[in-house]
């Protein structure tokens, strides 16, 4: 019993052993290259993780963008289409298009289209699509944002 007692004292404490009960394989055993093996499969995935961190901070940027500009030439359009009824949609196109240079220039792959409607007599409609750069291979990305609002009036006092 004492024996038995010893050698297994011996083999939780000695060489090869991390002496928490475990003994560990000696030199020349067990997983030799398993971390090479590991690093052969994550990193592809670690490299799919930080395009796709890249692509999403991409789009996000562009869909920001795009909203601002909506938003340029929807107040340009509310505020010009009753005193300019001529060249209202040409100066909303303009201000959106501005937006565009000065916050994004070079964010999307062509120039984005911009929409400039009056869906009824009292209201304006400024929609601003593009594509996004791709850096995933097989994917294809487009933002779209709009905003409208009612034209706004010049009413004159006591009338």
């Amino acid at each position: 019993m004492l024996r038995s007692l010893t050698r297994e004292v011996r083999r939780r404490t000695g060489r090869g052993s991390d002496r928490g009960g475990v003994v560990l394989p000696g030199p020349g055993r067990g997983d030799a290259g398993g971390t090479a093996i590991e690093f052969v499969f994550l990193t592809p995935v670690m490299f799919f993780m930080i395009f796709g961190a890249v692509q999403f901070a991409l789009y996000s940027f562009a869909d920001h963008v795009a909203q601002a500009a909506a938003q340029a030439g929807a107040r340009t359009a509310r505020a010009e289409a009753d005193a300019d009824p001529a060249g209202w949609q040409g100066k909303a196109r303009q201000k959106a298009g501005d937006y565009i240079t000065q916050l994004g220039p070079g964010l999307f792959t062509s120039q984005p289209q911009i929409l400039v409607q009056q869906p009824a007599a009292d209201t304006v409609r400024v929609e601003v699509r593009g594509s996004v750069p791709v850096i995933l291979p097989g994917m294809s990305l487009t933002v779209r944002a709009s905003s409208q609002g009612p034209v706004e009036r010049f009413v004159p006092d006591g009338g």
